[in-house]
């Protein structure tokens, strides 16, 4: 006996689990236009994504030295702004090491002496709107002539120009008043405290100095002075800023962070076109080697 299936019987509804419904609606069907639409459209990224990733890791794995170089970077100017946003937490909240702010002015208005105090403003000067345009211009024309291209130039019009936009944006973001005009030494300054502009720029220029000249200089003993010299510059600048009673102690901290993390991009910036004019030759010169290809 041969059963005829009942053309008035209705088929059975697949049970719909409840997270995946609201009321009887199933949500994993697309009853719209719009809706298929957006379904599809979502799909198509998702397997792009997919077919994406395998290339994606072929040609970080062709590139590391392209990709470490921007990772490394990256994380150190993350990590050193990340550090300058929390002293500047610190400052608004009058907590860590803001607290430090007034003793350590305190010690320095102590140990003051006019002697002092004379040849201290004249080094803090090279810092200033007029000595370090004038540093910043003489060490890269010296750099770009000793190099025979203008890669110096460029590289301090790109550092400079970074490190003014931090300084002014980050004064009047935060307006912070200066220590009592009564404990600073003259001339004194007129603009808002945070961060140190003198310290900042000290940081970033005199550092690209430094970076460039090791390129230069093959002996070991000749870059670990460099390095040291360059380090010593920029700790000098920030303290004589706190000593002549101009920033607070946080003021120079944030700056000396702010300039490293910039300097850490503008280094980065510089591998990164290092190591892809180095790649692009070696494409193309892998092409011509091999036939097949």
């Amino acid at each position: 006996m041969t059963l005829v299936p009942d053309p008035t019987a209705r088929r059975a509804t697949p049970v719909v689990p409840a997270r995946e419904a609201i009321g009887d609606r199933d949500l994993g069907h697309w009853r719209s236009r719009l809706g298929q639409a957006l379904a599809r459209i979502v799909i198509a990224l998702v397997l792009a994504v997919v077919r994406f990733l395998p290339r994606a890791v072929q040609w970080s794995l062709g590139h590391i030295a392209l990709v470490a170089t921007l990772v490394v970077g990256g994380t150190v100017a993350l990590l050193l702004e990340h550090a300058a946003g929390e002293v500047y937490e610190s400052v608004v909240g009058s907590t860590g090491i803001a607290r430090l702010d007034r003793p350590v002015l305190d010690l320095m208005v102590q140990v003051r002496s006019p002697a002092a105090a004379e040849v201290v403003t004249d080094f803090t000067n090279i810092g200033g709107k007029v000595g370090m345009p004038i540093l910043a211009a003489v060490a890269s024309l010296t750099l770009a002539w000793w190099w025979r291209r203008w890669t110096p130039v460029v590289l301090m019009i790109a550092a400079a120009a970074g490190s003014l936009l931090l300084t002014v944006g980050a004064k009047e973001v935060t307006a912070r008043a200066r220590p009592p005009m009564a404990l600073a030494v003259p001339p004194l300054e007129t603009s808002t405290s945070f961060p140190s502009g003198h310290t900042l720029n000290a940081t970033v220029i005199v550092g690209v100095v430094g970076y460039l000249l090791l390129f230069r200089l093959a002996s070991t003993r000749a870059r670990v002075a460099v390095v040291a010299v360059t380090a010593l510059f920029v700790v000098l600048m920030g303290l004589s800023r706190v000593y002549l009673g101009h920033h607070w102690l946080s003021d120079v901290v944030a700056a000396w962070l702010f300039g490293l993390g910039w300097l850490a991009v503008v280094v980065t910036a510089h591998r990164l076109m290092i190591t892809l004019g180095r790649v692009e030759p070696v494409r193309s010169n892998s092409g011509r080697s091999d036939p097949a290809e």
